[in-house]
Parts: C-alpha cells; sequence; structure tokens
C-alpha cells in the first residue's frame, strides 16, 4: 500500500507540474497523449484505491456529484468596489489628492488592466486549496470551491516553501475569447441560447450546480491581491504579486509599476490600443499605490480605499441605422432575428449584421426598422444592437414577428415559455438540410471519413442528397467527375459510408438531432433503452426516469418520435442496410416500486448519479427535494438543508451503510 501512495503521490506531482506549465506559464512541457496517459493513470489508482486520494488531485478539476444549493460565507475581510475615474482630469485630481495627503513628491502606483470577470477570494489552509467564495454583496458570498477546482489555473495545493498556515488569494475569474467562441458555437449547434458575452458566460458557469458544467467551460483565473497572510517581509503590492507567482499564481504579464502621471497616462492609452488584440475582456486599468503602510495611511471610505481607483475606457458603441430585421433558420430550426444595418466601425471592426436575439429581446428593447440604433460589440466579439436613439424621428412600426418559415414556409411554433419560435419541417427545409446533414456525418455522430461540409454543400446542391438516408445510396457513377471526386476519392469515400452502416447506438440517436439531445444524453439513453425501438416507445416516465433527462428533453423526444417525417427517415436508413449496434440493457428489479428517494451530502462509495442509477434500476424514483411523501433520504457527509427538512418532517434517513444493505434487499432499514 505504502508503494501504491507513493506512485499516486508521484503522479499527482507530475501532473500538477505539467497543468502549471500549460496554463499559467502557457508553456506546454509535454505533448496532450502523453498528459491524458498520466491523468488516466492516476484515475485508475484513485479508483482500485480511494482512501488514497490526494486533497490536491487533478482529477478534482473534471467536476463532482451536483450540489444541491450554494452556502453562503462571510468573507473575513470585505471585498470593497473601487472609485472609477473617466478621463485624465479625474486623474490628475486623484493623483493630486494621493500626493497631498501623503506629503510626498514622488509615488510608485501599480498598475494592471481592469480584467471584465468575477472578482473571487480563494482560501488556502496549509497550502491546500480549502474554499472559494464569490465577492457576492462584498460582505458576503457564495461558495464555489467545488467549481473553482475545475479551473485549471487556480492552484490546489502551494508550491514553495514559504507558505502561510491560512493565506486568502483575490483576483478574477473569467472567460478568454475564444473559450467564449467555442462556447457558443457548441450552443448553436445544441440549438440553446447564446450568452451575450464573456463575462456572463462565465458568472454562468462559475455558478452551475453541476461542477463537470463548469470543467468544461475553460475559465481562467488571475490573482490581483493578497486579502490576509500575507507574510511581514512583503513592503508592496507589487512585491506580493512576485511572492504569488512563486506560489504558482497566474499573475497578469502586463502588470508594471510606474511614477507619475505621464508613465501613467502612457500605459493607459498603450493598454487602449492593445485592448482589441488581448484574448480577453479589459474595461479599464486599475492604478493602487505600491507601498502597504502608504495604503494604511491613506485608509478607506464606506464603500472603496482611497489608495486604489479604476481608470474606465469609454464603452465601444456606434451609432446606426437600423435597415431591415432579417431571420436565420439554424440546424434545430431555431429562427432568430438578426439586423441589417447600415455599415458601421465599432472597436476598429466594420458590423453591418447583429444579434437581436429573439423576437422578445427585439419587443422588449423596442427597436424598429428605421431606427438610429446604438451598436456594440457584446464582449469584443458579437456585435449586437444595444436599443434605439431617442427621440425617434419619425412614426416607425413596432416589428412583428413573422408567422412562417423564411427559407421553406413552413409554419412556426413556439413551445411555451420559451423564446424560440421554430420551423418544424426537418431535412425538408432547404436551410436545416445542410447543417443537419453535417451534424449527421460529423465526428461524434456518424463520423464518415472523407464526407466534410464543403462536399456535404456541393451533394446537397448537385442533388444528389437531400435526407441521411440518400447518403447510404449513393452510387460510383453519381460521384465520378463531380469537384474534388476522382476515381480513388470516390471509391475511398463510398468503401468509408460502407463502413458506417453499423454505428454504436449512442452514435446513432446523437447524429439523428433530436433536440436538447447532445452526446452525452444519447448515450444515457442508449445505455438505458438498448435499441432504437425502444426508445421510439418510450414513455415521458420512463424517459424522465433517465439520468440527465429532464422533462423538456423528454417532450422533445418524445415530439421527434411522433414526427411521421423522422419515422420515415428511420426506416428509410433501415432499407439502407444502417442499423446501431443493440446493447445489452441490464434487467431492473423492483422490489423498491412506488417508493421516492432523495441523495444529499457527499457519498465516500460513489456518485450519486452511481446511487441514483442503483436505486432506478430497483424500480425507485428518485427526487431532488424532500417532502412528505419521500419515503427515506440517503444522506452522505455535508448533508445540508435537505437533512434538516428530512428530520423536520419524520422523513427516515438512510446513511450508506444503510443504503448498501436496502440495495442488497433487506427493507428493513426503511
Amino acid at each position: 500500500m505504502e508503494e501504491i501512495a507513493l506512485k499516486i503521490k508521484q503522479l499527482v506531482d507530475e501532473i500538477n507540474h505539467h497543468n502549471y506549465q500549460y496554463h499559467v506559464l502557457d508553456n506546454p512541457q509535454i505533448g496532450d497523449t502523453q498528459f491524458d496517459e498520466l491523468f488516466a493513470q492516476l484515475q485508475r489508482l484513485e479508483q482500485a484505491y480511494p482512501a488514497l486520494v490526494q486533497p490536491d488531485s487533478p482529477t478534482s478539476r473534471v467536476g463532482g456529484a451536483p450540489l444541491d444549493g450554494f452556502n453562503t460565507v462571510a468573507h473575513r475581510n470585505p471585498m470593497v468596489s473601487l472609485n472609477n475615474v473617466f478621463d485624465r482630469d479625474d486623474w490628475d485630481d486623484f493623483s493630486d489628492r494621493i500626493h497631498r495627503e501623503l506629503e510626498v513628491d514622488a509615488v510608485e502606483f501599480a498598475l494592471e488592466p481592469k480584467l471584465d470577470g468575477l472578482a473571487l477570494s480563494v482560501v488556502y489552509e496549509n497550502g491546500v486549496l480549502a474554499r472559494a467564495v464569490t465577492r457576492g454583496d462584498g460582505t458576503a458570498g457564495e461558495e464555489v470551491t467545488h467549481n473553482v477546482k475545475t479551473i485549471r489555473s487556480v492552484p490546489l495545493r502551494l508550491k514553495g516553501g514559504e507558505i502561510p498556515a491560512l493565506l486568502e488569494v483575490r483576483g478574477e475569474v473569467l472567460m478568454t475569447k475564444p473559450a467564449f467562441e467555442a462556447l457558443n458555437q457548441r450552443q448553436t449547434s445544441a440549438g440553446e441560447k447564446l450568452y451575450a458575452n464573456p463575462r456572463n458566460a462565465a458568472a454562468g458557469s462559475l455558478r452551475q450546480l453541476d461542477s463537470k458544467i463548469t470543467a468544461q467551460r475553460n475559465l481562467t483565473f488571475y490573482a490581483y491581491s493578497i486579502g490576509e497572510g500575507a507574510p511581514e517581509n512583503l513592503t508592496t503590492h507589487s512585491a506580493g504579486m512576485a511572492f504569488l507567482d512563486t506560489l504558482g499564481f497566474k499573475i497578469n504579464p502586463l502588470n508594471r509599476v510606474c511614477t507619475g502621471s505621464e508613465q501613467i497616462y502612457a500605459f493607459y492609452q498603450d493598454l487602449a490600443i492593445r485592448r482589441p488584440e488581448l484574448s480577453y475582456d479589459i474595461d479599464g486599468m486599475v492604478i493602487k499605490v505600491d507601498r502597504f503602510d502608504w495604503q494604511r495611511r491613506l485608509g478607506m471610505n464606506a464603500r472603496a480605499p482611497r489608495w486604489a481607483v479604476a481608470w474606465k475606457y469609454p464603452a465601444e458603441e456606434a451609432v446606426t441605422t437600423l435597415q431591415a430585421i432579417d431571420f436565420q433558420v439554424g440546424r434545430t430550426g431555431a429562427v432568430t432575428p438578426v439586423a441589417r444595418l447600415e455599415p458601421v466601425s465599432v472597436g476598429g471592426v466594420t458590423v453591418s449584421n447583429a444579434t437581436l436575439h429573439n423576437i422578445d429581446e427585439i419587443h422588449r428593447k423596442d427597436v424598429r426598422v428605421g431606427d438610429r440604433v446604438r451598436v456594440r460589440r457584446a464582449g469584443d466579439v458579437i456585435p449586437e444592437v444595444v436599443g434605439p436613439v431617442l427621440p425617434r424621428q419619425d412614426d416607425l412600426a413596432v416589428f412583428q414577428m413573422i408567422e412562417s418559415c423564411p427559407v421553406c414556409q413552413s409554419p412556426l411554433s413556439r413551445i411555451i415559455g420559451q423564446a424560440v419560435f421554430r420551423c418544424g419541417n426537418g431535412f425538408r427545409c432547404p436551410a436545416q438540410q445542410k447543417e443537419a446533414l453535417k451534424h449527421f456525418v460529423s465526428r461524434k455522430a456518424f463520423d464518415i471519413d472523407g464526407l466534410g461540409d464543403k462536399l456535404v454543400e456541393q451533394f446537397v446542391d448537385e442533388g444528389l442528397v437531400n435526407n441521411p438516408a440518400d447518403i447510404f445510396a449513393l452510387e460510383h457513377t453519381q460521384l465520378l467527375g463531380l469537384e474534388r471526386m476522382a476515381r480513388k476519392s470516390v471509391e475511398n469515400l463510398l468503401s468509408a459510408i460502407e463502413a458506417k452502416k453499423r454505428p454504436t447506438l449512442g452514435r446513432f440517436i446523437f447524429a439523428l438531432g433530436i433536440r436538447e439531445v447532445g452526446e452525452a444524453t444519447a448515450q444515457t439513453l442508449a445505455d438505458r433503452f438498448g435499441s432504437i425501438e425502444a426508445l421510439s416507445q418510450a414513455s415521458l416516465e420512463s424517459l424522465t426516469d433517465v439520468d440527465d433527462v429532464g422533462e423538456v428533453v423528454a417532450k422533445s423526444i418524445l415530439a421527434f418520435f411522433a414526427n411521421p417525417n423522422n419515422q420515415a427517415l428511420i426506416a428509410e436508413l433501415f432499407a439502407r442496410g444502417v442499423r446501431p449496434s443493440v446493447q445489452q440493457v441490464a434487467e431492473k428489479e423492483d422490489f423498491l416500486q412506488g417508493m421516492t428517494f432523495v441523495i444529499t451530502g457527499t457519498l465516500a462509495g460513489g456518485s450519486r448519479d452511481d446511487v441514483k442509477r442503483q436505486l432506478q434500476n430497483c424500480g425507485a424514483k428518485v427526487s431532488g427535494s424532500v417532502s412528505k411523501k419521500t419515503t427515506a433520504l440517503v444522506a452522505g457527509a455535508e448533508a445540508g438543508s435537505k437533512l434538516s427538512k428530512a428530520e423536520s418532517l419524520g422523513v427516515p434517513v438512510l446513511d450508506e451503510a444503510a443504503l448498501e444493505k436496502l440495495l442488497a434487499g433487506d427493507l428493513s432499514v426503511l
């Protein structure tokens, strides 16, 4: 056992080292494949020896079991805001006051970009990450430790030798522009709502109850101050940042120390020039008196320090004319309004189109065709219409939503409670056809080698492919002579198509493009139902009994299989020889039929998802909230409000030992 423990420690240290090199220093020392092999090796050992899992294990970065909610935690010292200045006169007034009150001629100021993210406090006890709390109202915030552990630029264990027993570090959580673009591309592919800007995306990601979702969002953390626990030999803010750098924190490389208003103004202007090229959003520059003793002399007012200020940049907006509102149709039939604008430069980029999100947003902002409108680049990436310039010059008509698809003229529909209108014509709608076909042959679906986006578009334009089944009816004579289709290319493509006629059931379900059903949910459905026939005949109750499938997803699945066009497509695929593999489904015992359980806390014997599946496989229902109808509460370590409620209602509470007996068939524990 000692040898295993040593091996686990070596792997943890090695993986954390490479995480630091890649995510903090941007200096990877090994390739992705080597890293994945080390990570997989550690996972196998931790699964075999759970008692040996270290608190700073990098496996915690992939996310754990979903939380019931966030606890509110008081900050040991308030996280105050900064006062703002907006021009050079404002800055000169601030600087003059600092010099006057300190009675000195020269003051060194620490300068740093004002990151457009969320303030966060991370606390380390004996060098190990113990707690992470959002700024909240400045006095108290939400504990988001589970989610912050997934942020790879946040150290799980501090480096170096001189580590305080208690150290609070404050900084900014943000989403970079590339990560934001990738997230919205995934949202678009899934037919989900787009995030307006990286800050909103980061906020939503940090407050996910399921930390596995946060882990997928690629957040970044930059440290910007020491809240508590700074060594006594640190006398300046800049020295504090250098100290945090040695501990393994990501420090902004643009930080610097300047003396005098001319140097500071020059840096402000230089940062403004660099701003569009940065990989993250900034909205100004933070200026702090560098010496700690001078900070203490200057003190605080009711809401902000008197030794620091944020010099904000003007909002990057422009005014132009809204010439028309058009609509785009996505792969899942979502109809999105798009503003057609008189071209205008916004932040150095010429903008002629901008998102309007949905018809509810158009009415909320009350923008009308012919309006002079304010336009900005949300997060310096996606152009959006902010609103009209009022008062209007003319009596313009309130915009009305179209009633039929702008491409195929099929009637549009909208589910009650949702903002999006959709065209339900599926593959018969040309706008959906190409994107749906690209999805069908994509890497995570049928993964047909050689059949890329351009070929899909070409085959549709030539009238060779109208739906996925047509792909499997393509013939040599049809393809030979087309652009990029020489004899060898045709033979290779047809061989690749033939080789994919027996996909896994999970890939087949995902390829169908059922709204709300992503790759993971498709595999979960495959595991539960075992065949496409069983899934197509599933009831609402049996669907919502599946992990990751709520009522919205279940209704989307039911609607898909109720559509005769989709039934015909599956039948046609079968006729072309396409048959997904049938999976073995474990027989479900029913001795817990009619009982309802709730799970809370951290379970040492497995994740809450695992326990949920075990209970469901015995016929039980698993609910998210405790009520008088709850049969029992399964409570692990650190159980919260659900345990209190169960006790107040007299609901039986099972620990893990009792749960094990129950799953073995011993109903006496109830």
